[in-house]
């Protein structure tokens, strides 16, 4: 059991308060729910990248016993279809699916089998028949086709002073170009549902990070009252932003169970995660650095190149960290889109920040070598106390310090400036850091508490639609209840995930804690207050929940509670700051390398938990090195679809690749960002991790690596830079 006995509030380190129920397995994921008379319904994907299907042959799976409805574009639901082509994407936009003969990727959705069992459904997937006329120049490569970029339609290009003047004014000009690969979101919980239809109402257990979104895309797509729409995500087995959105899937077993009047299940596969459950964009980053002898920042430019799909448009923002980190007066940032035939991109961990904080701060450590000054001299001098991109002060900005305290904790003093000067025997020793920064969102949240005594004791309910994917909600929300209701944290139950619960943003953006807590702080003080209201009892009068209730002659009770963000919120910058640090140890004659240590400081406000804030932070750290050892997503050149398409092809990092890790979290009080003073981390933890392994790596090898990920191929190959010393 969790050592929570007798605990009370937020700010300790208990176990979580599920965690007995997900080891013992009694946690119910979306597809573990019993349904009566449920069965399933397997998505059929396009084998080529544009097109149109010409012919379609089901007469050999229809003809299998088990099979209930083989569903296409020619007998399908009609839905709501976009008005104009591509239309931005959002976490409450339509998802029509199978409503036309048009194909614009390999792996788009052309078909659902519905069977009485799962296998069955598998089988006849594989036997339904397609004909295309297949188009032989789709688009797939961003390379070939950079002259149909565009300007996004809600991205305005940025712009502060005069950049060309601020680059003439430099004595030393940075300008380089960094690549990210496409990489895609792999949660160990597949993206599930089990969609129910009944008179017009649905009924939908499905792993979605934002239920109330889920119910607008549900019911905007079938043209229904949203309130006719219910959605339980009890638990999410990860998403990483892959979940945020509302998925064809979710669609076609809505769909599906209208059609054949009965529950419908439908797990999208592994395979099938490469091709119809988002991605991060690939990007092309050019930066410009221009800086003064004394390092002082005069021009940063930041163009990123994309790509999206025919249908629909996302950007990724790489460039909002540059806009805000540093003090910097001429200052550009642009984004261009190219439309290929792969599947919609959209967020993942962090989107913008960890891709664009690996150009960033990869460029600002070229500065800083040119500079021959140290890389955190040169961040700090650079430090501003004002977000000039949005002319707003920080409502708190601790980087600084993170960057000091980091320093320390890591023994920065033993660095060496100069390049492959480290070494132990064969392995090239380097010392690399970043800055980290992550926007800390606040969202107006609803909750509601329901208080009931038995005996002497008061146990108290926590609802609300919030999702916890895996970060430790319920823990971080039974302790805030724990605290303002005065009880101890075994004495509160938290029931989330249900949309006929008060209304949250759900989990993602890294606004989950901040926004879920101040609610459930609102919910509890209002519960106190009116129950110490209606027996006029005086201020300085303290009187526990149980004589409350019991003054009132109430056995149970209610309240609301809903928090949103303040005018002295708006009329500041809200962010949470940290530094990296990394130690990395290269071969020198393979190029292999081992991350031996890592520093994480981060100023994220109160700390809810340490332990699940601990845990965070951990994950964000793994992901980043993932994003420099292996991760990436390779597409095959010329027929468009994925060739790494499962585990065995998409590397992730295991145990053995990390580090020896350190996290600090800084004290930090900022009632600016909210109430309690609590900020965002779970994005924090990967932005900017990559450039300090890649400035690692740097000041190992000479070498200076800017397309991701780092191979020991690209490594060994590389050249040393022309001004270090072989």
């Amino acid at each position: 059991m969790p050592n929570i006995k007798n605990k009370t509030g937020v700010g300790q380190a208990i176990d979580r308060v599920e965690g007995h129920l997900k080891v013992m397995g009694m946690a119910k994921y979306s597809t573990e729910f019993p349904v009566k008379n449920k069965v399933y319904g397997q998505g059929i994907n396009s084998t080529i990248a544009k097109g149109e299907i010409v012919s379609i042959d089901t007469s050999e799976a229809e003809k299998l016993p088990g099979v209930l409805k083989v569903i296409t574009y020619k007998n399908a639901e009609k839905l709501n279809t976009f008005d104009q082509v591509p239309t931005a994407i959002s976490t409450t936009t339509i998802a029509p699916v199978l409503q036309s003969n048009k194909v614009h990727y390999y792996g788009e959705y052309i078909g659902l089998v519905v069977a009485e069992t799962f296998e069955q459904a598998q089988h006849a997937a594989r036997l339904v028949k397609f004909e295309y006329r297949k188009d032989p120049n789709p688009a797939i490569h961003l390379d070939k086709h950079e002259g149909k970029a565009y300007k996004p339609k809600d991205m305005e290009d940025y712009v502060l002073g005069n950049l060309e003047a601020g680059l003439s004014a430099a004595d030393e000009v940075v300008d380089v170009t960094y690549t990210t690969p496409i990489e895609h979101q792999h949660p160990m919980e597949l993206h599930a549902i089990i969609a129910t239809w009944d008179n017009g109402k649905v009924m939908a257990y499905a792993t979605q990070q934002m239920v109330n979104d889920a119910t607008i895309a549900i019911s905007d797509t079938f043209q229904i009252p949203k309130k006719n729409v219910r959605i339980i995500s009890a638990f999410v087995g990860g998403g990483f932003g892959s979940k945020l959105n509302t998925e064809r899937h979710v669609i076609m077993a809505v769909m599906a169970a209208k059609m054949v009047g009965k529950p419908v299940q439908v797990t999208v596969t592994r395979h099938q995660m490469f091709t119809n459950t988002g991605l991060r964009q690939f990007n092309i980053q050019k930066m410009k650095v221009g800086a003064k002898k004394d390092g002082t920042l005069t021009a940063l430019a930041h163009e990123t190149l994309s790509h999206t799909s025919p249908t629909q448009e996302f950007q990724e923002p790489c460039g909002q960290v540059t806009k805000m980190l540093y003090k910097v007066p001429n200052n550009r940032v642009t984004y261009r889109l190219v439309p290929l035939n792969i599947q919609t991109p959209f967020a993942m961990r962090a989107p913008g920040e960890a891709t664009g904080s690996f150009a960033l701060e990869s460029a600002m450590d070229e500065m800083a070598w040119k500079l021959k000054m140290d890389p955190i001299d040169f961040r700090i001098k650079n430090d501003t106390q004002v977000d000039l991109s949005e002319k707003k002060p920080f409502s708190s900005r601790l980087l600084v310090e993170c960057l000091r305290i980091g320093a320390e904790k890591f023994g920065w003093k033993e660095r060496s400036m100069e390049p492959r000067t480290k070494r132990n025997g064969n392995w090239l020793i380097g010392y690399g850091v970043s800055a980290a920064s992550r926007q800390a969102p606040y969202q107006k949240t609803n909750a509601k508490v329901i208080l009931a005594l038995e005996g002497n004791k008061v146990n108290a309910t926590v609802r609300m639609d919030g999702t916890d994917i895996g970060t430790g909600s319920y823990t971080i929300i039974a302790q805030t209840a724990s605290e303002y209701l005065k009880i101890p944290v075994e004495q509160v139950t938290v029931e989330l995930g249900d949309s006929e619960f008060p209304v949250t943003p759900g989990s993602g953006g890294s606004w989950g804690a901040a926004s879920y807590c101040n609610a459930v702080m609102a919910a509890c003080e209002n519960a106190v207050k009116t129950l110490r209201e209606n027996r006029n009892i005086k201020e300085e009068e303290e009187v526990p929940l149980a004589k409350l209730l019991k003054r009132n002659q109430l056995k149970q009770f209610e309240a609301d509670g809903s928090a949103e963000p303040s005018k002295e919120f708006n009329d500041h910058s809200v962010y949470s700051f940290g530094a990296n640090f990394s130690e990395v140890w290269v071969d020198k004659d393979t190029g292999m390398y081992r991350i031996k240590r890592m520093v994480n400081v981060g100023a994220a406000g109160k700390i809810l938990n340490p332990k699940t804030a601990y845990g965070q932070i951990i994950g964000g750290l793994t992901m980043g090195a993932g994003m420099v050892i292996a991760e990436q997503s390779r597409i095959e050149p010329n027929f468009g679809n994925f060739i790494t398409r499962s585990f065995a092809d998409y590397h992730v990092p295991v145990n053995l690749d990390m580090a020896n890790i350190e996290v600090v979290f800084l004290p930090e009080d900022d009632k600016i960002a909210n109430k309690m003073g609590v900020k965002g981390i779970g994005e924090l933890g990967i932005t900017s991790v990559a450039a300090s392994i890649a400035n690692a790596i740097f000041n190992a090898t000479g070498k200076r690596m800017r397309e991701l990920p780092i191979t020991p191929e690209k490594l060994i190959s590389a050249a040393v830079e022309p001004n270090v010393a072989s």
